[in-house]
């Protein structure tokens, strides 16, 4: 179970940070509408995404994402924009990553 959790937040996050970086390019790097549509369309398909993990519970499922969200964000960054994170970067994305564990997968009574 857990690793069919961890595929598909890293789908979403694709399809999350994917579309925010395709509006981002339609709107703020001037590409056009193409660009910020097929945006819209990604974030759209992350939300169906989303609603695929095993677990049932709405707020566990978002607080945890948001982890994978941050981590995920930064590797795009790297990959996409040139970006290179610092060692401040790498720690936060580290806990949020804890984070993520300890909400989705720690033994629970």
């Amino acid at each position: 179970m857990a690793a069919k959790s961890i595929a598909l937040f890293a789908l979403a996050a694709l399809f999350e940070i994917g579309g925010a970086w395709l509006v981002w390019q339609g709107v703020r790097e001037h590409r056009g509408l193409l660009w910020a549509g097929a945006g819209v369309i990604a974030l759209g398909i992350y939300g169906f995404v989303a609603t695929l993990q095993p677990d049932a519970q709405f707020g566990r499922i978002l607080a945890a994402y948001g982890g994978v969200f941050v981590a995920g964000s930064l590797l795009w960054g790297v990959a996409l924009d040139g970006y290179r994170p610092d060692r401040w970067d790498l720690i936060g994305a580290t806990v949020c990553l804890a984070g993520v564990g300890l909400i989705m997968y720690a033994p629970r009574g």
